[in-house]
């Protein structure tokens, strides 16, 4: 193993645990919602249409509010920006338990995306920061597999919570919103003591093995972007973020929707969190694994397109078929490659943006794919309420991916060609 290796190896060991402790919370959050959804939607009376809204309308906030947060961590900092998004998302959390009607879980929902929209595009700013590209898929993968694992832990716990039903006074929906909230506040004490703004900042690098991470991250740039504003009008950017488009409408159309979906099985709240957690379990593995074939093949785009196409195939076959099991376990597939294409994916951004480009083109990117995140679970609820199914939704899910892959094997072939001239 050469220095750089062992250099790398260690910055990972000492950020990647936190980072993915953050996007575990982060995550969670999210999976509350779709659980707290079995009671809180016949408790506040919302039907399928005001409740895919009302989930969808976090990205809008999302998405507004993704390129200055970037702008803003690039000028102050990881460790005090990272600090104050953990406060302000955990406090907006916690509020959902006060909701009463539509009007104020719309509002919570679209304050508290304005909030955590800095946290994911800063964590891959970040990690431009400290690693050359030769690790970030993997690095990408492994961090990013607290999503799984937030529904792996988190289906489960969220149905056990909903059990809390009336202890104190408070409906099982209001805990979950409670005990998400709570410790993500906590969490932002842990960044202010563990999080360095950059390699130069790390008090547990020595001064050669800040030089090692300089020279190596000077000798990977490829980038033909450094300025933030330029980086906004590059076609790259856009094409990249309706890759991310295509594909996110399908992961959250599902995944806000799969434990409503698996409880019109049959199952019980509780039971519904259990049966989830294994294609969790079966992402969390695929995000790894494929993650490091990326990174061992330093191929991109065919490690985006071919799990995009395995799940433009699952969704077809699900929203035609009429067995329970069958529906899922595409459903299943769907989610797994949904997380597996994520690290091979975050790498295409720096091939050719670094430095403030890199900050507003990877936020642009972020903001363009969450407009998917909105439009993917209200398109299911909508389709649900005028068909009584969710094939309809299924259906356009499918063409989106299918979209999104194309897309993808279309920017490979295209940096291949520049390459070769």
């Amino acid at each position: 193993m050469s220095g750089q290796d062992q250099v790398f190896i260690k910055c990972a060991w000492r950020l990647i645990p936190l980072i993915m402790l953050l996007y575990f919370a982060n995550i969670t959050d999210r999976v509350h919602v779709g659980f707290a959804a079995l009671t809180m939607n016949k408790d506040l009376g919302f039907s399928a249409s005001v409740y895919g809204f009302g989930a969808g309308a976090f990205f809008l906030g999302y998405a507004l509010f993704q390129i200055p947060a970037n702008a803003i961590l690039e000028r102050v900092g990881a460790r005090r920006w990272i600090f104050s998004i953990l406060l302000g998302w955990g406090a907006l959390s916690a509020a959902n338990s006060l909701v009463t009607n539509a009007t104020q879980f719309y509002a919570i929902r679209i304050a508290l995306g304005l909030v955590e929209a800095g946290f994911f595009p800063g964590m891959i700013l970040y990690l431009t920061y400290w690693f050359t590209k030769a690790y970030r898929a993997r690095l990408v993968a492994i961090f990013m597999a607290a999503l799984p694992l937030a529904n792996i832990i988190g289906a489960p716990l969220s149905s056990a919570i909903l059990g809390l039903n009336g202890l104190l006074g408070f409906a099982g929906w209001q805990w979950l919103f409670l005990l998400e909230g709570t410790p993500t506040m906590l969490l932002a004490f842990l960044v202010l003591r563990f999080m360095p703004d950059r390699p130069q900042a790390a008090p547990w690098l020595s001064d050669h093995e800040k030089a090692i991470i300089a020279t190596s991250l000077a000798n990977d740039d490829t980038s033909e972007q450094t300025r933030f504003w330029p980086a906004l009008r590059d076609p790259r950017v856009y094409a990249l973020g309706l890759v991310y488009f295509g594909y996110s409408i399908s992961f959250y159309g599902v995944g806000l929707w799969l434990p409503q979906i698996v409880q019109g099985m049959g199952f019980s709240n509780l039971a519904t969190g259990f049966v989830i957690a294994p294609a969790y379990l079966a992402a969390f593995i695929a995000m790894i694994a494929w993650g490091r074939s990326s990174d061992a093949r330093n191929e991109r785009a065919w490690h985006v397109a071919l799990p995009a196409l395995m799940m433009v195939a699952s969704l077809l076959i699900a929203s035609q078929s009429v067995s329970n099991l069958v529906i899922f376990i595409c459903l299943s597939l769907v989610v797994v490659g949904s997380m597996a294409l994520q690290g091979p994916f975050w790498v295409l951004p720096s091939i050719f943006l670094s430095g403030s480009a890199a900050a507003g083109g990877i936020a642009l990117i972020n903001s363009v794919g969450n407009l998917a995140d909105y439009a993917g679970p209200s398109i299911m609820g909508f389709m649900k309420q005028a068909t009584g199914a969710f094939g309809g939704g299924l259906l356009a899910l499918a063409v989106s991916v299918g979209l999104a892959a194309l897309l993808a094997l279309d920017w490979g072939s295209r940096r291949r060609n520049l390459s070769a001239a």
